[in-house]
């Protein structure tokens, strides 16, 4: 690593023949107008303008690269330098200072100008106080338009013009030529100007001229993962670099495959095409319109991958880990990732039907985004061995104990490694190993009471369990609800008695009015008519429905709700009951006995 100093002029020289460029893992440059005039007033003041930061290539570089905007025409140059920190300032300078056309920016509201920019040479030679108000932002046209309610104009389309208002056009400075040939015409204009020139010369020009750019220079040979570090740490916009942007920029460099395949490889198209197609048939995974995503990220989909290819190479070299840490990405080669890639996706159709058999099928209802990482991996490992029955219960019963033990709700990483080996292991055959996140998962009895939110993992697990085991909606009673209706009946957790009704007639449960224990998945035409007391909407949901009041309490039943305490309008012993039935389903699903509460317990709950 290297600092040097170079002249504004020659960053800028280097900027329009491409010796300068971008990574193409960059964000655009999106400077207001306010902005730029203000880092133009710096320069003008010869004030620091902060470190910039520069890769070498030496003549090569490991990511596909772009120039600057507005250096465009250099875009076939090899760069020598690939600029990290320093983009937002280096573009507003190349363009309002180098390039001869306006600048494209926007206003404080966002509305995009088409900028010149001048210094007004009389109050640039007055208080270095004044300098910002010297600095002039003009429109395409350089009708500049003044004074009160901005009737007056001064004309800068011509030399002339520029001139007689003593504008000094700023995308000249640079540029010798030009700018004694202004000088010739201003003088003339006035005599007078000689002595302002002086000034101006002095004061702003050769400051312009002579300003210094503090550049530190990293090695070509720095590592990919320092050069990532190195850009968050020291980039100005304050936007985190993810690992899919700076391999979206890696895989596009690679020359060998754009010599095999004529383009080079679009990370983004692929992954776009891949979330697309999963999304269609599985909403569970979110949704990918118009660049925007949630559900299922692209992060998720590199983790899985590493997951699989680092499993992969420890095959060969028991000494090597498996393992999708941060370095496992940024090492992930385009060969690898063009193999797997396809094999992972297939995996996660597998993962989207795995989900709708435990009856999650909304993205709002993903209890874990983060398990289906591992999950995918497994699959993509094993192909059909995860087909058996045997296989179905033991990933059933992990991912169960994964959700209701809340064990993906913090450092995963670790997690997903030994899962996917001990999985993996296990239904390869060895029976002497059971996943840590079995062995580890506990659910204590009273965590009822505070599952109260989606939130929570264990909540939208119980919520999707009730459901899986049978349970008939209030109002659509022909038969259980399962995956496909949920949608279809607008489902969602309705609470089961009312909170208006605990708030006035048994206040002193008010607090356990959203626990879990109080809701149920109902339709939202069910969810109409469970207005005022329980027992009094249980007799009209049973008229809406069509069925016989005594064959109604079997379908309340469903819910393990016990409809005798409903009728009752009996809130204790209807929680005390249900709460029963809600941890004897989740010992039975996870397959392990729950923590019992011990003093929490003094009132029966």
């Amino acid at each position: 690593m290297a600092l040097d100093s170079l002249k504004l002029s020659d960053v800028l020289a280097d900027v329009a023949t491409g010796t300068l460029q971008l990574p193409d893992f960059q964000r655009e440059w999106k400077w207001d107008d306010e902005r730029i005039r203000a880092l133009i007033a710096t320069v003008t003041l010869d004030y620091p303008l902060g470190v910039v930061m520069a890769l070498q290539t030496n003549g090569t570089s490991i990511f596909r690269t772009r120039t600057l905007r507005g250096a465009e025409s250099a875009e076939n140059r090899v760069p020598d330098l690939l600029l990290l920190d320093g983009q937002q300032r280096m573009t507003s300078l190349f363009q309002a200072l180098h390039r001869d056309s306006p600048v494209e920016t926007v206003d404080a509201r966002n509305k995009p100008l088409s900028r010149w920019y001048y210094v007004d040479i009389a109050k640039a030679v007055g208080s270095p106080a004044d300098r910002d108000e010297a600095i002039v932002s003009v429109p395409e046209d350089r009708i500049l338009k003044t004074g009160f309610n901005r009737r007056d104009t001064i004309d800068l389309s011509t030399v002339e013009g520029e001139c007689a208002a003593g504008y000094f056009p700023l995308h000249y400075v640079f540029d010798i030529q030009r700018v004694n040939a202004w000088h010739q015409a201003f003088v003339r204009v006035d005599n007078a100007n000689w002595d302002r020139w002086g000034e101006f010369q002095e004061h702003v020009l050769d400051r312009m001229r002579s300003f210094q750019v503090p550049m530190i220079k990293l090695a070509a040979s720095t590592t990919m993962d320092a050069v990532c570090a190195v850009f968050e740490r020291v980039n100005t916009g304050g936007v985190p670099l993810n690992v899919f942007e700076l391999l979206t920029a890696t895989y596009a460099g690679n020359r060998e495959y754009v010599a095999a395949n004529g383009d080079y490889y679009k990370l983004p198209d692929v992954w776009s095409d891949i979330k697309k197609k999963l999304t269609s048939s599985y909403p569970v995974f979110g949704r990918m319109e118009a660049g925007v995503e949630d559900g299922l990220s692209s992060s998720d989909f590199l983790q899985a991958v590493a997951l699989v290819r680092t499993w992969e190479l420890k095959q060969s070299n028991p000494r090597s880990a498996v393992s999708c840490k941060r370095r496992d990405l940024l090492d992930l080669p385009l060969a690898d990732f063009v193999r797997l890639a396809p094999r992972v996706a297939e995996a996660l159709v597998w993962v989207g039907t795995f989900l709708e058999r435990q009856c999650i099928v909304r993205a709002a209802d993903l209890p874990y985004r983060t398990q289906l990482v591992p999950l995918a991996a497994v699959r993509t490992i094993l192909d059909a061995g995860t087909d058996t029955d045997m296989a179905d219960e033991l990933i059933t019963r992990w991912y169960w104990c994964g959700v209701l033990g809340e064990m993906y709700g913090g450092s995963t990483e670790s997690r997903f490694t030994r899962d996917v080996e001990q999985l993996v292991e296990r239904l390869q055959g060895n029976t002497e190993v059971v996943p840590d996140t079995i062995t580890e998962a506990t659910f204590a009895e009273d965590r009822l009471d505070t599952l109260s939110t989606r939130n929570s993992a264990a909540y939208k697990g119980i919520y999707a369990l009730l459901v899986k085991q049978g349970a008939v909606d209030w109002y659509f009673t022909e038969a259980p609800l399962n995956a496909a209706r949920l949608d279809e009946y607008s489902v969602d957790v309705r609470q089961i008695f009312p909170k208006a009704w605990i708030d006035k007639n048994c206040r002193e449960y008010s607090s356990k009015a959203s626990s879990i224990v109080n809701k149920t998945p109902l339709s939202l035409r069910a969810s109409k008519s469970m207005a005022g007391s329980p027992g009094g909407y249980l007799k009209t949901l049973a008229l809406e429905s069509g069925v016989r009041a005594e064959w109604f309490d079997d379908i309340v039943a469903t819910h393990l709700v016990d409809p005798v305490a409903l009728h009752a309008q009996d809130f204790e012993a209807f929680y005390v009951n249900r709460a029963k039935q809600l941890v004897e389903l989740v010992v039975s699903t996870m397959g392990k006995r729950t923590v019992f509460r011990g003093d929490s317990d003094a009132k029966g709950w």
